[in-house]
């Protein structure tokens, strides 16, 4: 059978270019594919839907400077979510993690369930979102986080890296999730190993498990002054798992500032999908189209205290929409 490099299924047109190549060396037979690379494939096959999927982070809710506090509930958050065609939730601690009764965390899902949602994502715990120096400790016991996956439903978590010595600690922690079909993954981060294209990719590479990967978020690139582009996205094909849209405008004197490693402190103002002079979202786009990316593009940005949460929820939803559907007919 023909499979692409990583072992997966091709698309039709890479089986017709893969086939008249085996025509001419003469080549036939059925290649094996250990459980990693099945798992791999397997999320390969979900991106290969047809077409990118909205996916609402609950952070909408947050404040930018709380990760603990919400001010809508879950029903509230499934409400808007349904109102403005998104697909699926993404969630987090302020609404429920690893701290959570499982009776609530069983609520919860079964309300995103029955109003025909999913989750996208979840993100065990609040030391993650913070990225400070216990964001890490999830890798050394996953096993909360992988059973509230699965309680969700969902076969992605959200990790944190900080140091080299947790690359040995994400191995060990994809292959616990690899038994259970889940997959793990980072955003790309200021303040972390991520902070940088060419850091992920090294630590992308060093972990090397088919079930590991990146959360593709161009902003946090952008503070950090890095070529967040068509090319590096080309170079993360493999390894994208999931998209993180917020968006800001980097301005001397700003209203925020975040701490970088590579750049010291960057001022900036938080503004939304919609405006311009942050995120070129065009060129953004136009390179998940041309890897073919098909998973969850998930608005991740913390509204409250900023902007009213329905109308940026709503703006958002309008300001993707045409990009996802860009290239489709």
């Amino acid at each position: 059978m023909i499979r692409t490099s990583t072992g997966c299924r091709p698309t039709r047109r890479e089986f017709l270019k893969a086939a008249g190549g085996l025509a001419v060396l003469g080549l036939a037979g059925e290649s094996i594919v250990d459980p990693g690379t099945q798992l791999a494939c397997a999320a390969e096959e979900k991106n290969r839907g047809p077409r990118m999927k909205l996916s609402l982070s609950v952070r909408v809710a947050e404040a930018f400077g709380s990760k603990e506090k919400s001010s809508l509930t879950i029903d509230q958050l499934i409400q808007l979510a349904k109102l403005h065609g998104y697909e699926a939730l993404c969630m987090r601690g302020s609404q429920a993690g690893i701290h959570s009764p499982a009776e609530k965390v069983r609520e919860m899902s079964e309300k995103i369930r029955a109003a025909g949602l999913v989750v996208s994502m979840v993100t065990g715990d609040f030391a993650v979102p913070r990225n400070d120096e216990h964001g890490p400790d999830g890798l050394r016991n996953i096993t909360p986080y992988l059973d509230l996956a699965e309680a969700f439903g969902a076969d992605l978590i959200r990790i944190c890296m900080k140091k080299e010595e947790d690359i040995p600690w994400a191995k060990k922690a994809s292959d616990e999730a690899r038994e259970r079909k889940i997959r793990l993954a980072h955003q790309s981060h200021c303040g972390s190993l991520f902070e940088t294209v060419d850091g992920s990719l090294r630590v992308l590479k060093a972990v090397g498990r088919q079930n590991f990967g990146i959360i593709y978020e161009p902003a946090n690139w952008l503070i950090a002054g890095q070529d967040y582009r068509s090319q590096t996205i080309r170079e993360l094909k493999p390894y994208i798992f999931n998209v993180y849209v917020q968006n800001h405008r980097l301005r001397t004197g700003g209203e925020a500032a975040i701490n970088t490693w590579t750049r010291g402190k960057v001022e900036l103002d938080h503004i939304g999908l919609w405006e311009k002079g942050g995120v070129d979202f065009v060129d953004v786009f136009r390179g998940l189209h041309e890897i073919g990316y098909r998973g969850y593009v998930t608005v991740h940005q913390a509204f409250a205290g900023i902007m009213p949460i329905e109308t940026a929820v709503k703006r958002s939803a309008d300001a993707l929409r045409p990009l996802i559907h860009a290239r489709e007919g």
